[in-house]
């Protein structure tokens, strides 16, 4: 019997569970024999400092505010950093691990780990959920500034400390194997494809279209990088010029940007046809996309946005929605043949190709088929958790219990 072999995921971008990615790589390496622990900020219905869910070890710390500048934005390293280090000493201490996994951004935990690796022979993993150089030319432009040279660099040593890496697509294990000339051989693609099991179709709830004939649903992050003031200007031509009043639009999530979309869509005079819900529990989301006539991905072209697999294409597809994108390299990988692709940036195009499908009910059924089926097929997290697995048992070997299977 092997020993069991133990696992430090280290996360800032939002808290856990609620970060469905890091909480189905918990809970996929737990379920296989590993032992777990978390290192996450805090959030609004996430209080506990400290928690034990399903098995897993969850270490809390007080969230930043929000990245609303690039001073803000160059702050939030270093907090994130020293709460981090503080909490994996005590995880340590409660009981050490074999392997530290830092999900970034920010490219700034490769510190903790080379501090592990020196003093204690852990092993470190460089689990890349975003290109920081490229969000940050994505937020702020600028490839030339000190900043984004300090990103390349950082992100840079992070693939040299790294024993490992995990990437969430093919665009980023290019990434990895040629800016961070790390060896492909060790170079696993994770994707973040939805668990199945935990988001169904349910019976569609006509209510939700307020009194009209179609619903279009948005589903995601409002951040500058994220296009949703692209979908709002795109959903000004559909209503104000092509006159289109049989269609309600339903916008989930929030982020950063949330304030500013939610005066945009005043500005526009868009607020009768354009519901923000906020963020809300997945029964609810379920109710809305399996609701939905149609869904969007106003992601605009930029150097992040292009090479990154975007998890509402995904999850779209789950509930066998037909969508409207624009024509992005990885969102094109996932969707295939399940949506129609707009020229980059074009807010008109897109308002149009909106149109185009809501008045194409056979194309959406077909789509929604096509999508349903690659799901079931490759995309869900039941196919695609399969390569954490292997990435773990090449790099600590099989866990104990496991031998066998």
């Amino acid at each position: 019997m092997g020993k069991t072999n133990r696992i430090l995921i280290i996360v800032e971008n939002l808290p856990v569970p609620f970060d469905r990615r890091v909480w189905m790589e918990a809970t996929t390496l737990k379920d296989s024999g590993y032992e777990v622990s978390v290192i996450c900020p805090q959030g609004k219905n996430y209080p506990e400092r400290y928690v034990e869910l399903d098995g897993i070890r969850i270490y809390r710390y007080p969230a930043p505010p929000p990245t609303t500048t690039k001073l803000s934005y160059a702050w939030e390293f270093p907090y994130c950093w020293f709460q981090s280090l503080k909490l994996a000493m005590k995880a340590w201490r409660q009981g050490g691990f074999d392997a530290i996994q830092a999900c970034n951004p920010p490219d700034t935990f490769f510190l903790i780990g080379s501090l592990f690796k020196l003093f204690h022979r852990t092993k470190f993993v460089y689990d890349q959920h975003d290109l920081c150089p490229e969000l940050y030319l994505s937020r702020f432009g600028g490839s030339r500034s000190v900043y984004f040279g300090l990103l390349r660099m950082l992100e840079r040593a992070t693939y040299r400390a790294a024993d490992m890496v995990i990437s969430t697509n093919q665009s980023y294990k290019e990434h990895a194997a040629t800016v961070g000339r790390f060896p492909e051989g060790d170079i696993f693609v994770v994707r973040s494809g939805p668990k199945a099991s935990l988001l169904a179709p349910v019976a569609p709830q006509p209510a939700l279209r307020r009194g009209k004939k179609f619903l279009v649903c948005y589903l995601g992050v409002m951040a500058p990088q994220d296009g949703v003031d692209y979908l709002l200007r795109a959903i000004r031509h559909v209503v104000d010029v092509v006159k289109r009043k049989d269609i309600s639009f339903a916008l989930i999530g929030s982020g950063d940007s949330f304030g500013a979309v939610k005066k945009l869509r005043e500005d526009l005079g868009l607020s009768d046809c354009v519901e923000m819900t906020g963020r809300i529990p997945d029964a609810d989301v379920a109710r809305y996309l399996s609701t939905a006539d149609l869904c969007v991905c106003p992601d605009p072209l930029n150097p992040l946005n292009d090479v990154s697999t975007m998890n509402k294409v995904l999850e779209y597809m789950i509930f066998g929605q037909a969508m409207v994108s624009f024509d992005l390299r990885e969102s094109h990988y996932s969707a295939q043949d399940g949506a129609l692709y707009v020229t980059p940036n074009d807010e008109i195009e897109f308002g149009e190709k909106i149109i185009q499908l809501l008045d194409d009910e056979a194309l959406r059924e077909s789509m929604g088929r096509l999508n349903r089926e690659r799901i079931r097929e490759e995309l869900s997290w039941e196919h695609t958790s399969k390569e954490l697995l292997r990435a773990y048992g090449s790099l600590l070997g099989e866990p104990a219990g496991t031998e066998g299977r």
